[in-house]
This record gives structure tokens, C-alpha cells and sequence, in this order.
């Protein structure tokens, strides 16, 4: 019967789809790619995540991806944003999933829904919604019914939802496939759970075919234990090695990861465009068919949604389009190249039969033969030698670390080591706006100084997620003690972190934030107690939820369990651990909705002095939309740690007093080699001894015309708000190398701006960087040909003609280098 009602449905949507005049798209697959309409596809592919952007930046973003040569885009689906208590859902602003896949299908384009539910993501609590745990027998991510309904329920009502938008495929929708469950064999199939994490991700399977959806289902990163009934991806850096777990279906990649995400104590990792570049080369030349950039754009974790603990609001992970949706060049040229020349190969790709030949170590030509026509790549990898290679004839040089793609086996029309596309070094322009006017106002801590008031009680420390539902990053512990005579202690607290504010009798008497990595850490604070009642307040708080790892949610947060003890000068202890504790979520001021600004709220304003390097302080200032399309961002300089509102729009936590750690990996950067992230990262890291993060992207939809935009602040630790200033971001340099025969083109951007000089035009640069060149051998001619061809010029293409090259230059390469 079932089989039956999903045969008619399928059939329903497509007379629906013929009488609308959509096209329907049929999708199988094969052991080389996807199937579509009966004709093998490669797909090249780019994340983005909406919710990380704003429903007005998506048409923008989904073009730029077009034209990057993407013919689909990639998204996770977030539960715990879309359901953030048991049923209540947001389907609004940048949780507008429908209005995405429009965007997407607007744009011709296809699209890859990766439901989950549990996504990583470094989202927050891995997209899973807290409040799962206060439901019965509940075991995420394993075997049991008390998940597996919630689960279905919600991967339903996604898939209802897109169904009722004809969204799949079949219906004349974008959706090509579909993803149930998210990296799960690497970090569930435990010794300990093997069993049930056995049943459970077949359970997934065969809850996801049964949802009728038209597409295939895929599983990433699940290599071990895979259901018959999906196909299993590749994610990493590399996947030209990797091969699916049956050779009846394709090899995909569905995170090919460009760059890293941010920690509040690292520097920025840079994958270099020439590695990313060797790896999609590589992949395509070993089989590939699909392949997926993670991310394209990455984003903005906005609010209370970044995951960790510890990871940073800026989610710009290095992607082509960069935090705000600005071309990234030379990542964005150089690999629209690629996929242009892939595309163009892809019926031979996919088609044509194929042969590799191993010139000795670390060399490899492969060749696709199909009826008359063939094409060629020819790997080199080699990371500290190039090396030549005769092919029919024909001698190429190749770079270390490089693949060469030759359409026609003869001409090298693409090398992965070689880039010819502009470099766009940013620069972040402060707005004269004047000193801000600020006022204040301190958050309201006196109701929970003492232990009167509270949501409940309990005789034991609770653990902070359960406890919050993650509603808030705060939850107030207190408790009160009677004490004869007055005498001093050390207050000892052990928590599990993230941070810790200790009051005793209404008085800040300490504060601690763990280090990154290790979320258990000892309080120990003086504390000077009275004779009578005594009070004693601890305000534990969260910054971001962990994200990944087997069974990351049972890891606890807050001061669960304790002990709490006052220790006098001898020794003797007061355990308090078992004491009756009063519980309250969140801050006064949340409670208020002080960053909306409601009427009725007192802002103190002393002139032009303001009270800094006060914790627990709000902030309030006017500024203008500043005039153009250049992306806007705030600079935060002198705050400690807080949240930022703009017209009330939250635009994440802040906490430009926390500096990046110096790293090896600063001091160096070479594209050769394998590239490694987090603990093994050794190479292209930036910003080591800066703020992890010093700027703070406000969309321009979240800003006002022709009136003044309101600016709101909680400062929770004590900074000095003087120096906020608003800034926008564009081009300021813009370099390119190229050699005689080539073309150069040059732009500064799409909001108006125009090439204002020629800095260099240099053959053979001896040192620097784009911005900052210096050296060469000067090319006179070179320099009028781009002056009269660029300057005033929003962009520009110059040939380089032998005449440029002067005498007695050695080097054959050109450096160009404007201003804009």
C-alpha cells in the first residue's frame, strides 16, 4: 500500500509539474555520476548556509556562485534554529528555507539538501536542539525510539514542506539529492554502542527512502556499516584516494574544505589556491563526479549560533566568497578556471574510457578516450621538485604539487600551480561618523544577588544545557549560608566551564574564563563572609555549545555536580556542593529585550564620559548608513567580550580582547604539500598576536536609509566602547602575473569603484607582497599600456605584447599592481 501511494504521489507530481510548465528532472545514478534526465552529469558544487547570511545577500551569492562556473548549491538544514522549542517552528528571515531554494532555482540552478538532522556544522550544539535531552530515555544519535521520533518528525516536516514547494526534483524542483545523518561512522560506530549505532543508522535508511522524495539519499564520511539503500561521500581536504564503499555508484565529495573555521584563541587558517585547486584536479582525474566546496560562502555566525566551545562569530573559513560575499581572488578566478575547463571535458569525463600511466613516483598521466576525441590530465606529487613529462611527443613542465589538464592531450590549458587571476588584497576603510555619543546602562544584577527569587530549587548543582535549554548563555546559581562572626575564605568552585563570575553578599569577588580545549577549570577567589545570612551567586556561562565528537552532547557544562567550598586559612572546609540552590536562566537584561530598546529604559549619558572597563554594562550609540554598497562591519576595538545589536538585529558574540596564539604555521606559507588544519596545522596561518576577531559584519539589510542606525552593546567582562568605529570593506590593491602572450584582467569589484593608479609594472618582483611590492624590472611600456587601458576603469583587460618585456630583464613574468 505504501508503495502504491508513493507510485500515485510521484505521478501526482508530475501532472502537476507538466500542468505548471515545469520541467521535471529524473535523477539515477551509476558506478561514474549522477544520472539526470539519462544523461551523466558532473556536478560542481558550493555550500551555502542561509542562515549565515540574509535572505537579501542570497540572490547575490547564488550569482557570484554561477558565475564562479557552480551548476549547484549545497546547504545544511538546522534544527535547532528551525525548531528551537519542542514544536515551535521559524521558517522566517534567514530560516526562509523555501525562499533559498527558489533563489537557487531561479538561478537555473541545482541544489543538495542535507537534512541531517545533526549537521556539525560548528554550529551550535551540532544543530540539535537542546531541549531533546529533557525527553525520556532519550540517546542521541544511537538506537531508541525517544530520538528516532523526534528525528522522523522533523526530517518530515522538512521534506513535506519542500514537497509542498515542489522542490524535488521530480516535482520540477532544483533538489537533486538529498543527505539523511551527517559524518556518523567515524565518530558513533564505538565499541561501546556498536550495536546500537548499527540499527540506528540503518533505521535512518530506510526512514529516509520511505519519505518518497524522488532522489537519491547519501551518507557522508560513513565508510563503515553503510546502508544498502544510500551512497556513501568522501569529506577532507583530499578525496582523489578515497572510492566509495560499491562500484554500482559514483564518487562523490561532499566537503571539499577550503579553508578552516576560527577559534576565539587562533589565528585564520589560509588554504592556499593552488592546493585546493591540485585537489579538485586530482579528484576529477581519478573518477570523480561530484564534487562540493565546503564552504563557498561560509558566513556569519549570528546570535547565540556558533558552536565550540569557543568558535569565533566570523564563519569566512577562507571560501572564494569571503565572510561578507566579496570575491576572494585569486581562490574565485583560479577555480572558476578549473570547473570552466572541467565542464568542458564532461562528456568525455564521464563517458569515455580511461587509462593511468605511472611515470615513476609521484607522476601520473591519466587519458579519457571516447570515439575520436580524448583529454588528459598529468599529475605531479612531488612537493619540493617539478618535473617534465612527454606525452605523445609533446614535453610539459610541471610544478610540484600541480596537475596540468590538457582537453585535447596536447595543449596544457590548465595547471593547478599556476595562477593567472588577480590577487584583491581588502582594506577596511574607517567612515567619518565622529566620536560616537554614548550612554549606558548597568545590567540590572540585583534580583540575583540573593537566592530568594529563581525558577526552582534544588539540593545539588544541575548541569547548565539541561538546565537552560540553551536558551541563554547564563545560568545563575545561589544559595545562602547562616555564619557566626565575621572571618575570611577562599571561595573554590569547580565548574565546567566556560566562564565563572562568583558574588559573595552582592560583591564581584571573582572571574575566570577556561582555556580553549580544557573546559574544567578551579575558581578560587578570597571571600569575606559576615555574621548572619550570607549570599553567595555564580553566574556560569556557555560560549558556544560543542558541535562534534562521539557522544559530544553528554558532555556537561556548567558547575554540574561542583564542589563549591569555602576553605578558611587552617583548611577546614564548608562544602556547600549539597546546599539548596536557587536556578535562574538568563540576565535581567535579556529578560528586558534591553537591545530592542523598549520605552522605559533609563540610558544614563554624562556628557561624553561613559563608565569603562565596567562588567555587566549595556551601551547605547547613533550612527549613519554609510553611503555606497561596500559591506559594512564594525570595528571593536577596546571591548572585552559581549554581543553586539544593530536595529536590533543580533550580529553574535564578540571578543576582540581575546588574542591568537602565535603558531608555526604563521611564519610561512608554501602551496606544496598536504595540507593540515587545527593542531597539525604547520603552514598559512594569519593573524598570530592580533585579535581573533576585531571586525563584525553588518549586512546592509539590517541598516536604515536616511536616519540614523541604533548600536547596542553588552559588555559583559569590562572593555571601553571609545574607539568603535564603522568601517567599510573593498579593494584597496589589486595585483596579477601573467607572461607575454597572456591576458590581464583587472577589476575593483561591482559597487562603483575605479582603478585610480598604476603602482608597478614589474617583471621579475625581488620582494613583498600585492600591496606591498617592491623591486623588479620596470617595464615602461607595460606601464602605458595599463595606464591608458585602466585608469578611471572599473575593470580592464590588457594583452601582454612582446614589447613589454624590457632589455635586460631575466625574469618572462609580469607583475602588475594598481590601486582602487
Amino acid at each position: 500500500m505504501a508503495t502504491a501511494r508513493g507510485c500515485f504521489l510521484a505521478l501526482l507530481a508530475v501532472l502537476l509539474a507538466v500542468a505548471t510548465g515545469v520541467e521535471c528532472t529524473t535523477v539515477a545514478y551509476g558506478e561514474r555520476s549522477l544520472i539526470l534526465d539519462g544523461e551523466r552529469r558532473i556536478i560542481i558544487s558550493g555550500s551555502i548556509h542561509y542562515p549565515r547570511s540574509t535572505p537579501e545577500m542570497w540572490p547575490d551569492l547564488i550569482k557570484k556562485a554561477k558565475e564562479g562556473s557552480l551548476n549547484t548549491i549545497e546547504t545544511y538544514i538546522f534544527w535547532n534554529g528551525h525548531e528551537p522549542r519542542r514544536r515551535e517552528y521559524n521558517f522566517e528571515g534567514n530560516y526562509d528555507v523555501i525562499r533559498f531554494f527558489k533563489e537557487i532555482q531561479d538561478a537555473g540552478m541545482y541544489a543538495i539538501l542535507r537534512i541531517g538532522p545533526y549537521i556539525c556544522g560548528e554550529w551550535n550544539y551540532g544543530g540539535l536542539p537542546a531541549w531533546l535531552r529533557h525527553i525520556p530515555g532519550m540517546k542521541l544519535r544511537l538506537h531508541n525510539g525517544s530520538f528516532e521520533n523526534e528525528m522522523e518528525t522533523f526530517t518530515t516536516l522538512i521534506v513535506n514542506k519542500m514537497k509542498d514547494a515542489n522542490m524535488f526534483a521530480e516535482q520540477g524542483g532544483p533538489i537533486i539529492l538529498a543527505q539523511i545523518e551527517n559524518e556518523y561512522g567515524y565518530t558513533m560506530l564505538q565499541p561501546n554502542n556498536m550495536q546500537s549505532a548499527h540499527e540506528y543508522i540503518h533505521w535512518c535508511a530506510d526512514m529516509a527512502n520511505k519519505q518518497n522524495i524522488g532522489i537519491p539519499w547519501i551518507m557522508c564520511q560513513q565508510d563503515n556499516d553503510v546502508p544498502p539503500n544510500v551512497i556513501n561521500t568522501c569529506n577532507g581536504f583530499y578525496c582523489h584516494d578515497w572510492f566509495p564503499n560499491r562500484t554500482s555508484i559514483p564518487k562523490m565529495w561532499t566537503e571539499n574544505w577550503t579553508g578552516w573555521y576560527r577559534d576565539w584563541d587562533q589565528p585564520e587558517f589560509r588554504r592556499p589556491t593552488e592546493d585546493i585547486a591540485f585537489a579538485v584536479a586530482m579528484f576529477f582525474q581519478k573518477r570523480g563526479s561530484l564534487q562540493n566546496y565546503y564552504m563557498y560562502h561560509g558566513g556569519t555566525n549570528f546570535g547565540r549560533s556558533a558552536g565550540g566551545p569557543y568558535i569565533a562569530t566570523s564563519y569566512d573559513y577562507d571560501a572564494p566568497l569571503d565572510e561578507y560575499g566579496n570575491l576572494r581572488q585569486p581562490k574565485y578566478g583560479h577555480l572558476k578556471e578549473l570547473h570552466s575547463v572541467l565542464m568542458s571535458m564532461e562528456k568525455i569525463l564521464v563517458y569515455g574510457n580511461y587509462t593511468d600511466t605511472n611515470c615513476g613516483d609521484n607522476v601520473t598521466i591519466t587519458k579519457y578516450t571516447l570515439d575520436s576525441s580524448s583529454a588528459c590530465f598529468i599529475n605531479n606529487r612531488f612537493d619540493d621538485r617539478d618535473v617534465n613529462v612527454t606525452l605523445d611527443g609533446i614535453t610539459h613542465h610541471l610544478p610540484a604539487w600541480s596537475v596540468s589538464i590538457l582537453p585535447d592531450c596536447k595543449n596544457a590549458i590548465f595547471n593547478s600551480a599556476k595562477v593567472k587571476t588577480q590577487t584583491s588584497i581588502m582594506v577596511n576603510e574607517e567612515q567619518k561618523t565622529g566620536r560616537f555619543k554614548w550612554s549606558w546602562m548597568p545590567e540590572n544584577l540585583r534580583p540575583f544577588m540573593t537566592d530568594e527569587k529563581g525558577n526552582f530549587r534544588k539540593n545539588e548543582l544541575l548541569e547548565q544545557i539541561i538546565t537552560t535549554s540553551d536558551q541563554s548563555d547564563y545560568l545563575w546559581y545561589r544559595t545562602s549560608l547562616e555564619h557566626k562572626g565575621d572571618k575570611s575564605y577562599m571561595l573554590y568552585v569547580n565548574t565546567t566551564g566556560h566562564e565563572l563570575y562568583a558574588f559573595v553578599n552582592g560583591k564581584l569577588v571573582g572571574q575566570q574564563y577556561s582555556p580553549n580545549g580544557n573546559f574544567t577549570f578551579q575558581l578560587k577567589s578570597p571571600a569575606k563572609l559576615h555574621d548572619g545570612k550570607n549570599y553567595i551567586s555564580l553566574l556560569s556561562g556557555t560560549i558556544g555549545l560543542r558541535n562534534y565528537g562521539g557522544s559530544f552532547e553528554l558532555l556537561p557544562a556548567g558547575i554540574v555536580g561542583g564542589p563549591v567550598k569555602l576553605i578558611d586559612s587552617n583548611g577546614a572546609e564548608i562544602d556547600l556542593s549539597n546546599c539548596s540552590w536557587s536556578y535562574k536562566a538568563g540576565l535581567a537584561g535579556e529578560y528586558k529585550q534591553i537591545h530592542l530598546d523598549k520605552p522605559g529604559n533609563k540610558w544614563r549619558s554624562h556628557n561624553i564620559t561613559i563608565p569603562i572597563n565596567r562588567p555587566f554594562t549595556w551601551y547605547k550609540t547613533m550612527f549613519d548608513t554609510p553611503i555606497g554598497e561596500d559591506v559594512v562591519v564594525l570595528d571593536l576595538q577596546g571591548l572585552n567580550k559581549g554581543v553586539a545589536w544593530v536595529n536590533g538585529n543580533n550580529l553574535g558574540r564578540y571578543w576582540p580582547s581575546y588574542i591568537a596564539t602565535d603558531m608555526p604555521g604563521c611564519h610561512h606559507c608554501d602551496y606544496r604539500g598536504v595540507f593540515k588544519a587545527e593542531v597539525d596545522a604547520q603552514k598559512c596561518l594569519t593573524g598570530c598576536g592580533e585579535p581573533s576577531q576585531q571586525f563584525y559584519h553588518v549586512p546592509r539589510s539590517f541598516l536604515k536609509s536616511g536616519e540614523p542606525n541604533k548600536l547596542i552593546l553588552f559588555e559583559e567582562a569590562g572593555g571601553d566602547p571609545s574607539d568603535v568605529a564603522v568601517r567599510t570593506v573593498a579593494e584597496g590593491s589589486v595585483c596579477a602575473s601573467a607572461e607575454i602572450g597572456d591576458t590581464v584582467t583587472l577589476s575593483c569589484g561591482a559597487h562603483g569603484r575605479t582603478i585610480s593608479s598604476i603602482d608597478m609594472t614589474s617583471f621579475g618582483v625581488v620582494q613583498g607582497k600585492c600591496g606591498s611590492y617592491k623591486g623588479g624590472c620596470e617595464s615602461k611600456t607595460a606601464y602605458e599600456a595599463f595606464s591608458a587601458a585602466c585608469i578611471g576603469k572599473e575593470s580592464c583587460a590588457v594583452q601582454l605584447g612582446g614589447a613589454f618585456a624590457s632589455a635586460g630583464c631575466v625574469s618572462s613574468l609580469l607583475t602588475v599592481q594598481v590601486a582602487c
